[in-house]
C-alpha cells in the first residue's frame, strides 16, 4: 500500500508502540491522526508531526461509537486504522476485580472490532484499505498472569484472521502485529511485578523472550502493511508459537479456496 499521502489513525498513540508507530508512519509521508485519553500527549506528538489529536475515553461506547465519523469529519477518511490502545494486566484470575476484567475486554477485544466495523465501510467504497491491531505473544496460548490479557489478544488475532477471509476481493488488507517483551512502561510494570518474577526468571533463563524495542517494532509495522503482509511476529525464537497457531487458519483458508465469502462487492460473481 501507498504511504505517502495516506491518513493513518492510531489508537493508544500517546506513548509508548503507539507513539513509534506514529513516526514511522509519518517519516513515509504519512498524515496521521491519534487517540487517547492522555490529550496532552498527543497534542503535542501530533504537532509534532503535522498531524491531528483526538481525545478519547474508549471505555465508552457512545464516544467509540462515533470516533471513526469524528476523525473522518475533522481530518478525512482513514486509509490505515491501527488499533493499538490496549490494557494489560498481571494479576491471578481469581484475585481480578470484576470491573478489570471488563474494562481490559472492552478496550482491547471489542474497542478494535467496533472501530474496524465503522472504517471497513469506506474503505471498501474507495477499493482500499488497511486494518492493523496490535495483539500479543500472549495470545499465541496461556501465560500465568496473563489470563484476560491473553485471552483478548487471542480474540483478537482469531477475529483477524476471519476478517481477512471476509475481506478477499475489497481491496483492503489486514495485519497483526504480535511482539513478545517490548521495552515500555506496560513491560516494566510486568517486569516489576513481583509474583510475576519466578516466571519471568525463568524464560530469561531460556532467552527466549528478548525486550525488542517500540521503534524497532513500528518499522517492522510499515513495512508489513507496505506489502500487505499479514504478520509481524517477533521474536523470531518463538516463531514456532505463531506458526501453530496459525495452522488452523490456513487450513480454513484451503478448505475455502474458491468459495465466495462474505458480502458480495461490485466486479465480484
Amino acid at each position: 500500500m501507498e504511504l505517502n499521502g495516506a491518513h493513518v489513525f492510531i489508537t493508544g498513540g500517546s506513548r509508548g508502540i503507539g507513539a513509534a508507530m506514529a513516526r514511522a508512519f509519518a517519516k513515509e509521508g504519512a498524515k496521521v491522526s491519534l487517540a487517547a485519553r492522555s490529550t496532552e500527549a498527543i497534542e503535542s506528538l501530533a504537532s509534532e508531526l503535522g498531524g491531528h489529536a483526538f481525545s478519547a475515553d474508549l471505555l465508552d461506547p457512545v464516544v467509540v461509537d462515533g470516533l471513526i465519523a469524528r476523525v473522518e469529519a475533522e481530518a478525512g477518511p482513514i486509509d490505515v486504522l491501527v488499533n493499538n490502545a490496549g490494557i494489560e494486566t498481571t494479576e491471578w484470575f481469581e484475585e481480578i476485580g470484576r470491573d478489570v476484567v471488563r474494562e481490559v475486554t472492552r478496550v482491547n477485544l471489542e474497542v478494535p472490532m467496533m472501530l474496524t466495523r465503522d472504517a471497513i465501510n469506506g474503505m471498501a467504497e474507495r477499493g482500499s484499505g488497511h486494518i492493523v491491531v496490535t495483539s500479543s505473544l500472549a495470545g499465541t496460548g496461556g501465560f500465568p498472569g496473563l489470563a484476560v490479557y491473553g485471552a483478548t489478544k487471542a480474540g483478537l488475532t482469531n477475529f483477524i484472521a476471519a476478517l481477512r477471509m471476509e475481506l478477499q476481493g475489497s481491496g483492503i488488507g489486514t495485519t497483526v502485529v504480535a511482539p513478545g517483551p517490548v521495552d515500555t512502561r506496560m513491560w516494566t510494570a510486568l517486569e516489576e511485578e513481583n509474583e510475576m518474577a519466578p516466571m519471568l526468571k525463568r524464560l530469561n533463563q531460556l532467552q527466549i523472550i528478548p525486550k525488542k524495542s517500540p521503534e524497532m517494532l513500528a518499522a517492522k509495522t510499515v513495512k508489513a502493511v507496505k506489502a500487505d503482509r499479514r504478520h509481524v511476529r517477533v521474536p523470531r525464537r518463538l516463531a514456532s508459537n505463531h506458526w501453530l497457531r496459525e495452522a488452523p487458519t490456513r487450513l480454513t483458508e484451503a478448505l475455502l479456496k474458491g468459495v465466495q465469502v462474505g458480502p458480495t462487492r461490485p466486479g465480484q460473481g
